[in-house]
């Protein structure tokens, strides 16, 4: 094969040797070449032998042809993703020794071996996801020491040898994820101590055992969305305490795992939605204390996120509740003493209305509230003087139907009912309503019970307020005895005196 390009060199012109083809762009200053839907068959050998970057995407190449990738030795960086690959021969890569990343997705290859790869000991990422291959054979990766990506997949695996990863000391990042896989690959892991990343969902496991990622220690990243997931053992996750981010949306679960989880006492993100729990009870998310985002999605049979869901949960920043078709009623006090919350999203639910103490609204810096069935009445007033003042997000009225289809921010207190501008002043009025009949029916309730006493007070205030005698009047009074005033006084007005008769 060698001796046939030898050959063709020869017969061509010495000008036109190093030429770019048809519909691919070449430069020869930063050594990049690309030739993306240009209808090549084969690998071009008229290219710069100091290529560094090959992009063949979107051609119609159907095998990697060995002898035409020796004029490249100095490439880094290869894409023959989207071509009709159908195999790769046996050392077709043995003389790029610098390679580092390799790109075979979106082909017809069906099977790899230990000699597929050879002579890549300088690869960090291969990619070959969207293929169809359907077995992992022992040592199948042994001679790439320095992987740090591997992207298997959208393939038909169904089997994986326990060594299939063996050798592979440096990976850190593996895609399994949209396989056949009946059951977690679990003795395949314990050769991956350096593990961070890794994607599983897409899959048919049903049940996650006891230590299901055991050896796995390292793993910050883990993603289980879409694995078929209707029960989940109570140790699942025993000694995964590194573990950041999980994802077990698109499952089966119909509670959320509390005790599970709380074996993640280190877990920052939790994707839980589109799975089939009605409610988030009362701390769902125990012992998940370093928890920043929390994210239900999708979940079609959630009504109701009850009062103390988020408890232990006090460093969240990002709740995302969106396209819960039943969500309906989130408890009082459910979202309040969550003193970090900052981003809030309730998209795509079914509420009606939202209540202002149902958490601190002021501190969000996002928010969204679109695609709620929303009465706009004088109790939302609150809410659109906020969106008018911090244009967070846009709510339309759903009714009553005068309004429908309003945005909330734009209508008057008048628009939407109110016989107060605002609600706290009518809040107010009535406590002071209210505290002045109150003091009424107390002093009512005081007078009532003490009235004798009222009424002698009235007449002693009364008798105190007559015109005094005067002095000379007084002292005229005093001359006399008590019968010499008698008789003066009865003398005065022409009245007999009484005798008096001494005993």
């Amino acid at each position: 094969m060698i001796t046939k390009y030898l050959i063709v060199l020869m017969l061509v012109d010495t000008s036109l040797a190093l030429t770019c083809p048809t519909g691919c762009e070449c430069n020869d200053d930063t050594y990049v070449v690309k030739c993306e839907r240009s209808k090549l068959d084969v690998l071009p050998i008229t290219l710069n032998p100091a290529i560094q970057r090959l992009v063949l995407r979107n051609n119609k190449i159907k095998t990697v042809d060995g002898a035409a990738f020796q004029f490249y030795r100095d490439l880094q960086y290869v894409d023959l993703s989207s071509n009709h690959l159908i195999n790769i021969p046996t050392k077709s890569f043995l003389q790029q020794d610098k390679l580092q990343e390799l790109h075979l997705n979106k082909n017809k290859l069906s099977m790899v071996n230990n000699k597929t790869f050879q002579g890549l000991k300088s690869l960090t990422v291969l990619n070959l996801r969207e293929n169809f291959i359907q077995e992992l054979p022992h040592g199948l990766f042994s001679i790439l020491p320095k992987l740090e990506e591997l992207n298997l997949g959208q393939n038909r695996i169904s089997k994986i040898d326990a060594l299939a990863f063996d050798g592979l000391l440096a990976l850190r990042i593996l895609f399994l994820d949209d396989n056949q896989l009946t059951s977690v690959p679990t003795p395949s892991f314990s050769v991956m101590g350096s593990l961070a990343e890794l994607h599983v969902g897409l899959n048919d496991f049903t049940v996650l055992p006891d230590d299901s990622f055991a050896g796995l220690g390292k793993l910050t990243v883990l993603d289980l969305s879409g694995a078929g997931l209707s029960n989940i053992s109570e140790n699942a996750f025993r000694g995964m305490t590194g573990l950041r981010s999980l994802n077990l949306a698109d499952n089966r679960l119909r509670t959320v795992p509390t005790q599970q989880l709380s074996h993640l006492n280190r877990l920052e993100e939790l994707t839980i939605g589109q799975n089939e729990f009605v409610e988030l009870e009362e701390n769902s998310f125990k012992n998940l204390n370093n928890l920043r985002k929390l994210d239900v999605t999708g979940a079609s049979y959630l009504e109701r996120i009850a009062k103390g869901a988020f408890n232990d949960n006090l460093n969240l920043e990002t709740i995302i509740l969106a396209s819960n078709r039943k969500l309906q009623r989130i408890d009082d006090g459910a979202l309040v003493g969550l003193p970090n919350l900052r981003h809030l999203t309730l998209r795509e639910n079914s509420f009606t209305s939202f209540a202002e103490s149902m958490l601190a609204w002021n501190e969000l810096r996002s928010l969204e509230l679109t695609d709620n069935p929303i009465h706009c009445d004088c109790q939302l007033l609150w809410l659109g003087n906020l969106l008018a003042m911090k244009n967070l997000t846009t709510v339309q009225c759903m009714s009553p139907p005068q309004l429908k289809e309003k945005t909330l921010r734009t209508l008057s207190a008048d628009d939407l009912g109110c016989s107060f501008r605002d609600p706290r002043q009518k809040a107010i009025l009535v406590t002071l309503c209210v505290s002045a009949l109150l003091i009424v029916c107390i002093i009512g309730l005081l007078l009532f019970r003490y009235r004798q006493r009222v009424r002698e007070a009235l007449k002693q205030h009364k008798w105190n307020k007559r015109t005094p005698i005067s002095r000379k009047e007084h002292e005229y009074q005093k001359t006399f005895s008590d019968e010499e005033f008698i008789i003066r006084h009865a003398h005065q007005h022409n009245l007999k005196p009484i005798p008096v008769t001494e005993l």
